[in-house]
């Protein structure tokens, strides 16, 4: 399952794991780019998707439950939907401060939740978590961000102790700038992106975490760009 599966980093993602030979299940907020995601990436193996808002604990459930109809099973969780909304504390209301939160911490501690259960039954799986190099490095405007990633950070890590036992892998990924719609309109930004972490990147990297021998865990993942953009002087 990838979360967030229809665009950028969580669409790189599931099309790597086609390739690979999984079964993927997709979900987004709107049921109309789920389905043209979910069409688009057919010819490259068995795949499915759901409208679901991983923010609503309901929603996630009924997610949960159209996967284990369509694919008997989970075996892999990629937690990788998210946002965010850039404001200094003084100017962001709390709305804006509840939807980084929401999307990009509880969102994840849902999914989570739903995946375990169905490892217990399995004897093991596996949870990556899409995190940011905002997880450990503050910046202005970034506080309802930088909150939920540290965060994310903070959960990953235990929830890796509460259940490596259980046979369950826990890693989160920490990218830094990748070229996506996340950091707008690509139409309408100025200059060359080349520079940037491409979608694919990080699918290589969890593509390289879920392919570690069983004995061997990575934890965690820092990622940034080879040759960031030089700031004029």
């Amino acid at each position: 399952m990838v979360t967030g599966g229809t665009r950028g980093i969580g669409r790189a993602i599931a099309e790597r794991l086609l390739r690979e030979g999984a079964s993927v299940a997709i979900c987004g907020r709107s049921g109309e780019s789920v389905e043209r995601a979910v069409r688009e990436m057919q010819p490259l193996g068995r795949v499915a998707g759901h409208a679901a808002d991983v923010t609503k604990v309901q929603q996630v459930g009924q997610f949960f439950q159209a996967v284990d109809q369509e694919f008997g099973g989970l075996d892999i969780l990629v937690n990788n939907a998210g946002e965010g909304v850039f404001r200094k504390v003084a100017q962001m209301t709390p709305e804006e401060w509840h939807r980084n939160i929401d999307l990009n911490l509880n969102g994840p501690f849902y999914c989570s939740r739903e995946a375990l259960e169905r490892f217990a039954r399995r004897g093991g799986g596996f949870i990556v978590n899409i995190s940011s190099l905002a997880g450990k490095n503050p910046f202005s405007g970034g506080a309802a961000y930088n909150a939920s990633k540290f965060g994310l950070n903070g959960f990953s890590e235990a929830m890796m102790l509460d259940h490596r036992h259980d046979n369950v892998r826990v890693s989160y990924i920490m990218p830094g700038s990748v070229d996506t719609a996340f950091q707008g309109d690509p139409a309408k930004r100025a200059g060359d992106a080349s520079w940037m972490i491409a979608p694919e990147d990080v699918a290589e990297a969890v593509a390289l975490v879920l392919g570690m021998p069983a004995r061997t865990m990575i934890s965690r993942i820092e990622m940034r760009p080879s040759r960031p953009k030089q700031q004029l002087r």
